[in-house]
């Protein structure tokens, strides 16, 4: 009976590969240095040990060529492993454009998820091989970290705010999901699983799982949450004494009293419904109230939604899309 243990996790990922020969670089570099360092000081220690207690040592003045050499040299190896962790960086960091979009929530202890559809779990998540995964994640409480290492892929999931990270799996299987940042006294057993599916599974089992009714207010639309929170009286269609109108402002710059320009966004719309006084429009004055504690994640995703699909076009299409799962 033979016991194997991997120095990695299984490669399942379309940047796994990317992210290990990476490592393996900077193993292989800090290794190759200590290396050398250690053999050249044990080296020195014997060749230029003193021979008897009245020798001594010689004199050096100095050499250009070495002065050059150990300059250059650390300044071409650290330029080519920046350039090499940017590239990678960039690819793990940046989702592609026909990402689907998933909601996770991380609550002390558990991970709620949502699909594009509308089916929700928890402590797992289902997705089809070969497709972009985006997840656009939020914590409820305290500090989380979404971990699945075989996909080599871990960000931290923040109270207050909206973080994206996302993936392409490319091999079939379950995979071990992780909170990777100490979160209470149950840190430990807030874990879960990936299952990756051949696409055609993947559809049957969405259409297994039924879309939650939830009910209201909890399943209240975008829109009848706009209007249950009087949020029309000041954000009408054209812009009011109060507040300004929010229709086609979603991903487009304005201007706050500060001077300051700032692109309307998930997390732009999520701190002015919970902190409205943090940043406010320039021309208008800070009156409008926090609705902290009046709407949940759900709701802040609807109303977010909802905005998005004021800005007409293709974005009022998307919005609508994710309007409707939602309700």
């Amino acid at each position: 009976m033979s016991f194997k243990i991997p120095f990695l996790p299984e490669q399942a990922s379309s940047f796994a590969r990317d992210s290990d020969h990476l490592t393996f670089y900077l193993v292989a570099m800090g290794t190759f240095f200590t290396v050398l360092i250690a053999v050249m000081v044990l080296g020195f220690v014997v060749r230029y040990r003193r021979t008897h207690p009245d020798q001594i040592g010689g004199s050096f003045d100095g050499s250009t060529l070495l002065e050059v050499t150990w300059t250059i040299i650390p300044l071409l190896i650290v330029l080519f492993t920046f350039v090499w962790g940017a590239k990678v960086y960039f690819k793990i960091y940046r989702p592609p454009a026909d990402a689907a979009e998933y909601f996770v929530t991380g609550k002390q202890w558990m991970w709620k998820i949502q699909h594009p559809t509308g089916q929700r779990e928890i402590n797992s998540l289902h997705v089809p091989i070969g497709q972009p995964v985006k997840l656009t994640m939020t914590s409820e409480d305290v500090l989380h970290s979404f971990f699945v290492p075989a996909f080599r892929t871990k960000l931290d999931v923040v109270p207050g705010r909206y973080t994206t990270m996302w993936f392409t799996p490319t091999k079939l299987g379950r995979f071990h999901l992780f909170c990777a940042e100490f979160c209470g006294a149950e840190h430990s057993h807030m874990i879960g699983w990936v299952q990756v599916l051949p696409a055609d599974e993947y559809q049957n089992w969405l259409a297994e799982v039924a879309v939650p009714a939830l009910p209201a207010p909890a399943g209240e639309s975008g829109e009848q949450l706009f209007a249950r929170l009087a949020c029309s009286t000041c954000h009408r269609d054209e812009a009011s004494v109060i507040g300004p109108s929010l229709r086609g402002v979603y991903g487009h710059e304005v201007e706050l009293s500060t001077g300051e320009k700032v692109v309307v966004d998930d997390n732009y719309i999520r701190e002015s419904l919970l902190e409205p006084t943090a940043k406010v429009v320039a021309g208008y004055q800070p009156v409008m109230p926090s609705f902290k504690g009046q709407v949940s994640e759900d709701d802040i995703r609807a109303l977010i939604n909802y905005i998005k699909g004021l800005a007409g076009g293709a974005a009022a299409a998307t919005g609508a899309e994710a309007e409707g799962v939602v309700r």
